[in-house]
């Protein structure tokens, strides 16, 4: 098990925008750092009511968002206009271009929400989003599978082999970890014991094929755990 600590995290304050990277990104180069199997980026960004980001391209690249607090506004060139909430996860296959936007929808509340980068499996193709709600029961106790290749279960559909799962684990339970290849886990709120080892928010850990991933809540937080090949 290989931790990367929360406070090891590239960051960045732009005012209205607070943002950790746990990979490189924009002006975060760190080469030890670059990604995980085809995770790319995972970005937790927080902002300030009324702003957001401007309308901006992306191609051969998997988006997916996960808000925490508050709600996000997306709207895209493929006519698509949601406004997310804590427990949707919305996926974008950006493929051969497409032009979106993010606001924080509220003018006075923050915004927190994670950002993950999936290089893609096929390149060029078809531009497409969904957009899926996951309700706190589904998550509580449990690990439930939010998204994967072939939208099993419910999921959202993602052009890449990978397993992404969400759980929220109250002090003291220890859930059995889903069958994984490479993993990566990541420590969304709370504190966790893992193999031993107490993470906390921020906090994640990287597995290779067959090791024991063995979780116990220390306190009530959220995980979100990658499965990769």
């Amino acid at each position: 098990m290989i931790i990367r600590r929360s406070n090891e995290r590239g960051y960045a304050d732009h005012g209205w925008l607070r943002s950790f990277h746990t990979f490189s990104f924009a002006n975060y180069v760190d080469r030890n750092h670059m990604g995980f199997r085809a995770l790319r980026v995972i970005n937790e960004d927080r902002v300030t009511g009324g702003h957001g980001f401007g309308a901006h391209p992306h191609r051969d690249m998997e988006i997916i968002s996960y808000v925490l607090e508050g709600e996000m506004e997306h709207k895209d060139n493929m006519g698509n206009g949601e406004v997310m909430r804590p427990g949707d996860v919305q996926r974008m296959s950006a493929g051969t271009g497409v032009l979106h936007s993010e606001f924080n929808h509220s003018k006075e509340n923050g915004l927190h929400f994670l950002q993950i980068w999936i290089e893609p499996k096929q390149f060029g193709i078809k531009p497409s989003y969904e957009q899926k709600a996951f309700p706190t029961a589904e998550r509580q106790g449990q690990w439930r599978l939010v998204a994967s290749e072939q939208g099993r279960e419910g999921s959202v559909s993602i052009n890449q082999d990978l397993n992404l799962y969400a759980g929220l684990f109250s002090a003291g339970e220890q859930p059995t970890a889903p069958p994984s290849r490479h993993a990566w886990l990541h420590v969304v709120n709370g504190e966790m014991e893992v193999n031993g080892e107490t993470l906390s928010a921020g906090d994640a850990a990287a597995f290779q094929p067959d090791e024991t991933i063995n979780l116990t809540g220390k306190q009530a937080g959220e995980v979100l755990l990658f499965d990769l090949a």
